[in-house]
């Protein structure tokens, strides 16, 4: 099962950097290499735990983290570019019913195919376009997340940006995270408030295949 999308995805690096070469200050915990996100295995196109993004994203996010330091924080990252290949994983596991191993942890109130339908995971995703990122803040003062009321990639109503199924103080963490990332130059997504888009991002219309790894980038 392969779309559009995906017979079409660009091999070609040139334009993307690691991330952590722009902003080395950044804690990357990135999910999808790790067994531990809601399929429950090492996700297709991970080759390596590290993010890459298009450059211009990637300046964005320098300067970002530049002001989130300022007030005590720093950038952690969960995911940026997504090969094609990755979709298409998440695709065929959500054909697979039997396979829910991960259901208690990322999405216990509903079923598999809800969450392509509500819009928790994308058949074309705009992480492959390069300039997605998901991410949180992590408090310098005590090394912890900050608590943003529900945990990444935990698809359910409360991860909404705009719920007010969480605690006040929850509620002003993600407001604080989303105005960093709108005046840096990102857009917020209506369902997941880790998720955000550069606005001006400078491949609007090309999904990427190229694994995630540094090799990629010397290529």
């Amino acid at each position: 099962m392969t779309t559009d999308f995906q017979k079409k995805a660009q091999m070609d690096a040139s334009g993307f950097v690691l991330l952590s070469d722009y902003v080395p200050e950044i804690v990357q915990e990135i999910r999808y290499f790790s067994t531990f996100n809601f399929v429950g295995e090492r996700i297709d196109g991970y080759e390596e735990p590290c993010a890459i993004m298009t450059r211009e994203s990637a300046r964005a996010l320098k300067a970002i983290a530049g002001r989130a330091m300022v007030a005590g924080y720093r950038l952690k990252i969960f995911d940026a570019y997504r090969p094609a290949k990755a979709v298409r994983h998440f695709i065929l596991w959500g054909i697979e019913d039997l396979d829910q191993r991960m259901k208690p942890f990322f999405y216990p109130d509903l079923e598999k195919q809800e969450l392509f339908a509500k819009g928790y995971i994308a058949s074309q995703s705009s992480h492959c376009r390069g300039s997605t990122v998901d991410l949180t803040l992590l408090d310098m003062t005590t090394g912890k997340e900050v608590d943003m009321g529900s945990p990444f990639d935990f698809f359910s109503e409360v991860s909404h940006p705009d719920s007010r199924l969480v605690t006040h103080e929850q509620y002003e963490n993600r407001r604080f995270l989303q105005d960093l990332m709108v005046n840096g130059g990102f857009v917020p997504y209506d369902c997941e408030w880790w998720h955000f888009t550069m606005a001006d991002e400078p491949y609007p219309d090309t999904y990427f295949e190229f694994p995630n790894c540094r090799q990629s980038l010397k290529g």
